[in-house]
């Protein structure tokens, strides 16, 4: 059965993982390197790392003034919003 810290647990390694991935894609913006492409991050957002997804662009300013990207960017968050109230809903 899934607990509390267990959904605690998820969200935040999900989210260290996605703040990693936007540093590194920032870093290859910054170099002109090979770029992670923005469903990737918008996966990494549904899989429950939006909140990492969120400090990446407010500390790095990194994809932040992209409106394209922020509109799939909150739709991840809404949906995956959604999946966790549904979950919780089958779990109690």
């Amino acid at each position: 059965m899934i607990t509390g810290r267990m959904v605690i647990f998820i969200y935040a390694s999900a989210s260290i993982v996605t703040l990693g991935v936007y540093a590194l894609d920032k870093l290859a913006a910054q170099r002109g390197g090979r770029r992670i492409r923005e469903r990737t991050l918008h996966l990494l957002a549904l899989a429950g790392g939006w909140p990492g997804g969120l400090a990446g662009q407010l500390l790095l300013r990194h994809k932040f003034s992209k409106p394209s990207f922020l509109i799939g960017f909150w739709l991840t968050v809404l949906a995956n919003g959604a999946m966790l109230l549904y979950l919780l809903k089958l779990l109690s």
